[in-house]
């Protein structure tokens, strides 16, 4: 569903626009001062919970909140120490002490809430119409790099598929490349040699070579279920979305997020994994090959595609297993993290990051993300799931203070650069 370039709804729903079904899994704090502050709070609950915002059942008001109500909706979603760091924050930008102070003092008694535990979106179910030849085609996208092995185990998954009207693209980057691997599959399989390695480039070039009416992006290091592709078209089809943006389980790093339990409207877009309808990349253009060997690409695309009125939708049932491997892949051009630099000296974060921010965002937001996320990233990849390193990473932060500043500054210095060269979007 296209909305209007003109503007876009509020991704939040306002709980008074609402059928009285939807409102079952919402609940109305009547502890904020500000009836404004209430409706907001509402609708953050409802954005996680499934609820997906139209013109017509999207949050349209304006008023003022109280210092006591922004800590309290603080005490409700995020960590306690959030407060604590809001608290020091607002006191350094020399806010009124006393109404800070108080603010956050009114709501250290606030329990924090469980938006995962109620779910406001039924459950995809496939319709027999899906897993027929008669659907609009697909075509699977993977890029790899000397992967053969785990590129099989991924390729053998797409042969037991329940959907059948698809093709599949394969950019090989490989060294030496294999041709003769390809003839053991039974897949309507194409395979594109890409002597130079990059992942955006392998990716816009298997885009362009398609006419399917939708592009399914996929990685080599990845396994599905058999009903992976019907269960895409599928959340396309029920919530009149224009890209399924699936979750990745991974088996290395970080804790499987919360918010992957909900079918939502999507606040990130994984290329590993999403059903893009080919009238997207038409309008908006393929991948910004700025992000050639670096991170956030996927970040930037789907972000695009917010900002141009395409409705993503976050389906968790689409899911696959992340293998991560450390060998091989596009991955090797570039970092595990986009905070975590190879190198001693190597900028932190990597300048794709600082030239996505900067360009959306601006420089003030910028230099608020590297003050928050620079310090865990002291903390190897392997271990970010672990969350008292973490905490304690900021202290170490302090010690490496100097070194930080220098990789930041690197970082930034390079951001600039490719902001003044301006995007690489190659159109279709």
């Amino acid at each position: 569903m296209l909305l209007s370039p003109e503007g876009l709804p509020s991704a939040f729903v306002d709980i008074d626009r609402l059928s009285a079904d939807e409102r079952e899994c919402l609940d109305v704090d009547a502890g904020y001062d500000s009836p404004v502050a209430s409706k907001w709070d509402a609708g953050y609950a409802g954005f996680y919970r499934g609820l997906v915002a139209t013109r017509e059942n999207a949050l349209d008001c304006e008023g003022s909140v109280t210092v006591a109500d922004e800590y309290r909706f603080l005490r409700k979603y995020f960590s306690p120490w959030w407060s604590v760091f809001f608290l020091v924050a607002r006191c350094a930008q020399l806010r009124n002490p006393i109404e800070e102070v108080s603010g956050y003092l009114q709501s250290r008694e606030v329990e924090r809430v469980d938006l995962w535990s109620k779910s406001c979106a039924p459950k995809c179910s496939i319709p027999l119409s899906v897993a027929t030849d008669d659907c609009p085609s697909v075509t699977v996208v993977i890029p790899t790099l000397n992967r053969y092995q785990y590129l099989e185990d991924a390729l053998r998954d797409l042969e037991r598929q329940t959907f059948r009207g698809f093709d599949v693209v394969v950019i090989d980057q490989s060294q030496p490349f294999r041709e003769e691997f390809y003839a053991a599959f039974d897949l309507k399989l194409k395979v594109i040699r890409q002597e130079q390695p990059g992942l955006w480039r392998a990716r816009n070039a298997a885009v362009s070579g398609s006419r399917a009416g939708a592009i399914l992006l996929f990685d080599d290091d990845s396994r599905v279920d058999p009903d992976w592709i019907a269960l895409h078209l599928d959340c396309i089809e029920k919530y009149g979305a224009d890209i399924s943006s699936g979750v990745s389980l991974s088996t290395v790093g970080d804790r499987v997020p919360e918010s992957y339990r909900n079918y939502r409207q999507a606040d990130q877009l994984d290329t590993g994994n999403a059903l893009v309808n080919r009238a997207v990349f038409e309008r908006i253009g393929l991948f910004d090959e700025q992000f050639e060997g670096q991170r956030m690409g996927d970040s930037e695309f789907g972000l695009r595609a917010f900002l141009a009125g395409y409705r993503i939708i976050s389906s968790p049932d689409a899911k696959r297993i992340h293998l991560k491997v450390e060998s091989g892949g596009l991955r090797q051009m570039g970092s595990w993290d986009a905070f975590r630099p190879k190198s001693l000296f190597a900028p932190r974060p990597v300048p794709s990051v600082l030239y996505l921010l900067r360009k959306y965002f601006g420089d003030s937001d910028a230099i608020k993300a590297i003050c928050v996320s620079v310090p865990p990233s002291v903390v190897p990849y392997h271990l970010k799931a672990n969350r008292l390193l973490r905490g304690a990473a900021y202290l170490g932060a302090l010690a490496l203070g100097p070194l930080l500043l220098v990789q930041s500054v690197r970082s930034w210095k390079a951001a600039s650069k490719k902001l003044r060269e301006g995007a690489r979007i190659p159109t279709l």
